[in-house]
């Protein structure tokens, strides 16, 4: 039995970039012979995937699955929009879709989930091999309802169930499913452009309206408004900010003339029965990355220089 020494991982990680744990088994399970080793870890698309893996994936897609009564979003990570082109890329964001619509929300559950013979870390580290690009696992949502239907929309779709904006809405009715779900795909339609940042004024976070009256304050008495005039204008600037920001009350994109509550109201006369909307997710490709800013023509120069 061959002894693996810190030694013969330092080096086969030097050799491959793929993680210290791989290394120290691709040697043991070949009895440590490096060339084996190296070999082993390129078969299973380890090498270099570390390396790959420090770079910073703002790109990729939205995946979208959905079941009876269920709908599941994930954000799945890649350095740059064209591989989201890549038949083996929007596969990958598929496949853990599915698997987000079985297993729930926590990406740790997620990476440890099998499919087929492999997990899904190990089908990403594979990819990321075979692509050559830094892919991950951002974040996952799902949402379901007893009696309804969960409404969905994808923007800029690039095949079925991938987009760059990905919506799933829950709306709980006993009424005709048909109907119901082509007006929650309106509604998601809607969330996808207006993105709101709460579903009404109960579920909006309680920090954002005490900065957002603050901020109100601050504007108004520096103009020198009198503390009481300043109550007033931040109580009507405050209901104008629930305006823009929770859905229920945001003007429909779809008929102006309404905020998405009435436009709730009038669907029921259609579908035959009492709407509610308990909840609803927006997955924005990239959306809150920090995304370093390059300068290309000094990296041309840069090249040149060395040349």
């Amino acid at each position: 039995m061959v002894t693996v020494t810190a030694q013969m991982v330092k080096e086969l990680r030097e050799r491959t970039d793929a993680g210290m744990m791989d290394c120290k088994a691709a040697l043991g399970e070949t009895q440590g012979d490096m060339e084996a080793a190296v070999d082993l870890l390129r078969k299973k698309g380890l090498a270099k995937a570390a390396k790959k893996a420090g770079r910073i994936a703002a790109e990729g897609l939205i995946g979208l699955a959905l079941a009876p009564n269920k709908g599941a979003l994930v954000e799945v990570n890649s350095e740059t929009d064209f591989v989201a082109r890549n038949d083996l890329f929007q596969g990958l964001v598929r496949m853990i879709a599915d698997v987000a619509l079985s297993h729930g929300t926590d990406n740790e559950a997620i990476l440890k989930a099998h499919v087929g013979t492999q997990t899904v870390a190990e089908a990403i580290t594979t990819s990321i091999a075979k692509i050559g690009e830094n892919i991950t696992l951002r974040r996952a949502a799902t949402l379901s309802v007893g009696k309804g239907v969960i409404g969905s929309y994808l923007h800029n779709s690039v095949s079925e169930g991938l987009g760059k904006i990905g919506v799933i809405v829950a709306l709980e009715s006993t009424g005709d499913a048909d109907a119901l779900k082509q007006f929650g795909k309106m509604v998601a339609m809607h969330i996808a452009a207006a993105a709101p940042q709460a579903l009404d004024q109960a579920s909006l976070d309680p920090e954002t309206v005490r900065r957002e009256k603050e901020i109100l304050a601050e504007k108004f008495k520096q103009q020198g408004k009198p503390a009481n005039v300043i109550e007033k204008i931040v109580d009507s600037g405050i209901k104008t900010f629930y305006k823009e920001v929770c859905l229920l009350e945001q003007q429909y994109i779809h008929e102006p003339d309404k905020n998405v509550a009435q436009a709730v109201k009038e669907a029921e006369a259609k579908v035959g029965a009492p709407i509610k909307l308990t909840g609803y997710v927006r997955f924005k490709i990239g959306e809150g990355i920090d995304r370093p800013t390059t300068d290309f023509a000094a990296e041309v120069a840069a090249t040149v220089g060395q040349s």
